[in-house]
């Protein structure tokens, strides 16, 4: 772009040239989008069973996870075991269509699978299923 520059010029400036700053802008508008997903942790780690079979289901879901400890997560938020069904029924009466998956680590206890899954029958929450890793033909 060539530019008519007279410093003699009293003009006053009425243009302002916001290409360099559109530029700068998308640069960093692509520096973000590449490195987010980078930044992002889990909250647990926890490792799934692994089944040959699945299905796959369409319906409003809500997510708990059990870790190896025992920690509880209900839709992204740690818990307590104690606030589970209260937290449960307020779920199952915002959604009618629910459908709870369940992803526990598979050396969590038992025990505590079986609390989480009497907590939220008692809710009324009938329709849930086990989130699992299916295995690759080997």
């Amino acid at each position: 772009m060539a530019s008519n520059f007279d410093p003699n010029d009293s003009d006053m400036i009425s243009e302002i040239n916001i290409t360099p700053f559109v530029d700068v802008v998308l640069v960093l508008l692509v520096i973000f989008m590449v490195t987010a997903p980078m930044m992002v942790q889990e909250v647990m780690s926890v490792k799934l069973p692994k089944s040959k079979s699945s299905e796959k289901s369409e319906s409003k879901t809500i997510a708990v996870s059990l870790s190896k400890a025992g920690q509880i997560i209900f839709n992204g938020k740690m818990v307590d075991a104690s606030l589970l069904y209260d937290l449960a029924v307020k779920a199952k009466n915002d959604f009618e269509d629910l459908q709870l998956i369940i992803s526990a680590d598979k050396e969590a206890k038992h025990g505590d699978v079986i609390v989480i899954l009497d907590k939220v029958k008692q809710a009324g929450i009938n329709n849930f299923a086990f989130q699992i890793e299916k295995i690759v033909n080997e």
